[in-house]
C-alpha cells in the first residue's frame, strides 16, 4: 500500500481512518417508507417508453462500432450517449456505464469486455443531458430540487440508468438476464441505489461511489459535491432528512447480485468511509469482492499497477454475464 502522504488540501483526505476502521463502516438505517419510495420511483421508470434514437457518431474506433444515441426518461427528459457495438462480434450481453460528476465527452474505449453492447448515457442535465435551467456542474447539479425528494435531480438520474436497461432490452431483447452496470463516484452512487430495485441487472461494478452515510457526507471536508450541500445547508437549513432517502449505503443493504466494489482509503472528494458505507452494506458472500485502491479522485505512485488490477478483475467479473 502507498496511501498519498503529501498533498494540497487543508485537510486529511484519509479522515484519520485506517483499513480495519473502514470496513467496520455501517450503513445507516433506512428511513420510513425508502423502500416504497423507490419501487414506485421504479415502476413509473418501468413504464416509460424508451423510444431509442440511433445515428453514426463521427467518432471512430477499430474494435467499436459507435452510434450516438438518445432515448426518453422519465419525465419526458431526453438522455443522450454512446452506444459501442463490437465490430466482428455477436452482442452476447448488455453493460450500462455511468460517469463520474465531471460528466462525460466520450465513451471508454478500453473497457475489457467482448461480444457486449455497451451503453454510455449522460445523466440528466450533463454533458450530452444538458438541459437549463439545470447546473451543469457538479456543485449546482447536485442541489438542483434538493427541498422535494419527489423532484430531486439525484431521482432523475437513477430513472436515467433504470431506462438505459430498458433501452438495451428495445434494441437486444435477447440480452434478458445478462445486462451488467458500472459506475464510478457519482455514477457509482446512482449504481447503489438503482442495482437492488431493477432485477434487470445481474452484475454491477462501483468504483469510489458517492452518496453513502449521509451523515457523514454532510459533515466531512471535502472538495467533492458534497461541499456544496454543506454550504447550501448553512443559509437554507438541514437537507438530511431529504438525503437519506438518497443514501446509497441503505440501498446498497438491499443489492442481491453479485458485486465487485473498489474503494480507496485516501480520497479528497468522496470521503473514504462514505465510500466503505457502500461497500460494507453489500451483503457478504463469495460473489462479491472488495478491491481496494490506495487513493481515489488523486493520482499517486502505483495507481497504474493497481487499476491494470482492477481492471483484470473487472473483465473477469462481467465475462460470466
Amino acid at each position: 500500500m502507498s496511501v498519498p502522504t503529501t498533498h494540497p488540501f487543508p485537510f486529511d483526505p484519509t479522515y484519520g481512518m485506517k483499513l480495519e476502521q473502514l470496513l467496520a463502516v455501517e450503513p445507516p438505517e433506512a428511513p420510513p417508507g425508502f423502500d416504497n419510495f423507490w419501487q414506485k420511483r421504479y415502476s413509473r421508470a418501468l413504464a416509460t417508453d424508451p423510444q431509442p434514437v440511433l445515428r453514426k457518431s463521427k467518432l471512430d474506433h477499430p474494435e467499436w462500432q459507435v452510434l450516438d444515441i438518445t432515448y426518453m426518461s422519465t419525465g419526458s427528459f431526453k438522455i443522450g450517449g454512446w452506444l459501442l457495438l463490437p465490430r466482428d462480434k455477436p452482442v452476447r450481453r448488455g453493460l450500462v456505464v455511468g460517469h463520474g460528476y465531471g460528466g462525460r465527452d466520450q465513451p471508454d474505449f478500453d473497457l475489457p469486455v467482448e461480444e457486449t453492447a455497451v451503453l454510455f448515457p449522460c445523466a440528466r442535465g450533463l454533458s450530452l443531458s444538458a438541459c437549463p435551467p439545470i447546473p451543469a456542474d457538479a456543485s449546482g447539479h447536485v442541489l438542483y430540487g434538493i427541498d422535494k425528494p419527489d423532484d430531486y435531480i439525484i431521482g432523475g438520474c437513477v430513472d436515467d440508468l433504470w431506462i438505459a436497461v430498458s433501452t438495451l432490452l428495445v434494441l437486444y431483447p435477447w440480452l434478458s438476464g445478462h445486462i451488467g452496470y458500472s459506475g464510478i463516484s457519482f455514477g457509482g452512487g446512482i449504481g447503489a441505489l438503482a442495482i437492488p430495485f431493477d432485477d434487470r441487472i445481474t452484475r454491477g461494478h462501483l468504483v469510489v461511489p458517492t452518496f453513502g452515510q449521509r451523515k457523514l457526507w454532510l459533515s466531512l471536508p471535502t472538495v467533492g459535491s458534497a461541499d456544496s450541500v454543506q454550504t447550501y445547508q448553512k443559509t437554507h437549513g438541514s437537507v438530511f432528512e431529504t438525503l437519506r432517502l438518497f443514501d446509497s449505503a441503505s440501498a446498497a443493504e438491499r443489492i442481491k447480485i453479485p458485486m465487485l466494489v473498489a474503494v480507496a482509503l485516501f480520497d479528497p472528494a468522496v470521503a473514504p468511509p462514505c465510500q466503505f458505507a457502500v461497500a460494507d452494506a453489500i451483503p457478504q458472500s463469495n460473489f462479491n469482492e472488495i478491491f481496494i485502491l490506495d487513493a481515489g479522485h488523486f493520482d499517486y505512485p502505483g495507481s497504474g499497477e493497481q487499476n491494470a488490477d482492477l481492471r483484470r478483475k473487472v473483465g473477469h467479473f462481467f465475462q460470466v454475464l
